[in-house]
């Protein structure tokens, strides 16, 4: 069984009481249709910055983002922004031993830094209509065991100044589903990543995933494997990824390059039996629908030529 974004968006107003803010829940007015949840495959592998030990994973996770709306950043008098955030287990009715529990989340989608101005997400997070709102967000990770992060410097929240291109997968017609964005201005202390340029990747290779899983400060997720080529615009992976991942660089293990862009997957959680509560949706490594990926060969042709 599978279940849409939109669905999804009115459980979390229906929970918008549960909340540690006033303001509006992280995915309203996400404009998705039939953008499906992601899942947990064999063992649950997502692990927060501070549990990170493979230098490569955790040096790339610095040039990931959080997308977050604007309203649910607040910028303070000093060199600070405010994170409006709301708690992950109140907001999802999750039974107290879901991982990450303790946890509060406020990013709706992820994305990726590819130029020294240029970021990379999901189509069906951003849009020329959402541009001005939008907030894109480096280090919204917990790096400490226990500590939320609730603030972030200044010079870590960029502003979309303008969607140079934004495409959505369709269900009736599966394509391609990536946005390129032009920040308001150059990022610094962060790297720009390398993507792959030639060629396709194969069944079997090893992947790790960055992201905001339910919109959670970044998760890094490593164990999965390439499933299925055979589409030509994405390809589909047992990540473990959720919604608030959509958007998320999916790495090749071995190179360290962007294979492609996390876009789709299956239901997120299920109802606990004899309970109330939610806990994670958990398949085979080999079963369900399997996370789908839009392959970044899609995006190079609206990239500046220097960038790759």
């Amino acid at each position: 069984m599978r279940i849409t974004l939109l669905l999804l968006l009115g459980f979390l107003f229906i929970a918008s009481g549960c909340t540690n803010s006033s303001d509006t829940n992280p995915f309203k007015d996400l404009d998705l249709e039939e953008i499906k949840m992601e899942v947990i495959y064999g063992d649950d592998n997502r692990q927060d910055l501070y549990q990170v030990t493979d230098q490569m994973k955790y040096t790339l996770s610095n040039s990931t983002v959080a997308l977050i709306y604007k309203e649910n950043l607040e910028p303070l008098d000093g060199n600070n922004t405010k994170i409006k955030s709301r708690s992950y287990a109140k907001t999802y009715q999750l039974c107290p031993e879901e991982p990450f529990y303790e946890q509060d989340v406020a990013a709706f989608c992820s994305g990726f830094l590819v130029g020294p101005q240029t970021i990379i997400t999901a189509g069906h997070c951003i849009r020329a209509q959402t541009c001005e709102r939008t907030r894109f967000v480096f280090g919204y990770a917990i790096t400490t065991a226990g500590q939320n992060p609730q603030l972030v410097p200044n010079e870590n929240v960029y502003s979309c100044a303008s969607v140079t291109h934004s495409q959505q997968l369709r269900e009736e017609e599966p394509g391609p589903d990536f946005a390129v964005v032009t920040l308001d201005r150059q990022v610094t202390g962060h790297a720009p990543l390398s993507l792959r340029t030639q060629d396709n990747i194969q069944n079997s290779e090893p992947l790790f995933v960055v992201g905001h899983p339910a919109g959670l400060p970044t998760k890094v997720a490593g164990g999965a494997n390439v499933r299925d080529t055979s589409h030509e615009a994405f390809f589909i992976a047992n990540l473990d990824t959720y919604g608030g991942n959509s958007g998320s660089a999916v790495f090749n293990e071995n190179t360290g390059s962007v294979e492609g862009i996390l876009v789709r997957g299956e239901l997120d959680y299920v109802t606990k039996k004899g309970s109330n509560c939610q806990v994670s949706n958990v398949c085979k490594n080999d079963g369900c629908m399997g996370e789908h990926v839009t392959r970044i060969k899609y995006v190079l042709p609206y990239l500046n030529k220097d960038i790759f």
